[in-house]
């Protein structure tokens, strides 16, 4: 019996995804948003596609804001499109 894929929804792009395929945006149960490209931080998560096109969509409509209920200040956006140009980063 093949090994059952966990899909996640893209929130700029509204696609259903294999998990691994997606970046995981965190906010730890401090507070701080970051990228997991690994999906192991804990905290919630919410996914968004490796394209610069999808963290432009989620910025301009706001979803990130409301999955995790909280403002996000520009310094968090920049940091989020500085993490997302580089392609990795942060384990």
């Amino acid at each position: 019996m093949p090994k059952k894929i966990p899909m996640r929804q893209c929130l700029g792009c509204r696609e259903m995804k294999p998990k691994g395929e997606l970046i995981r945006v965190v906010r730890s149960p401090e507070g701080e948003i970051s990228l997991d490209f690994r999906g192991k931080k804990p905290g919630r998560g919410a996914y968004v596609c490796p394209s610069g096109e999808c963290l432009k969509k989620v910025r301009k409509s706001r979803s990130l804001e409301r999955a995790f209920s909280t403002q996000l200040p520009p310094e968090v956006w920049e940091a989020l499109e500085e993490q997302m140009a580089r392609g990795g980063g942060e384990t």
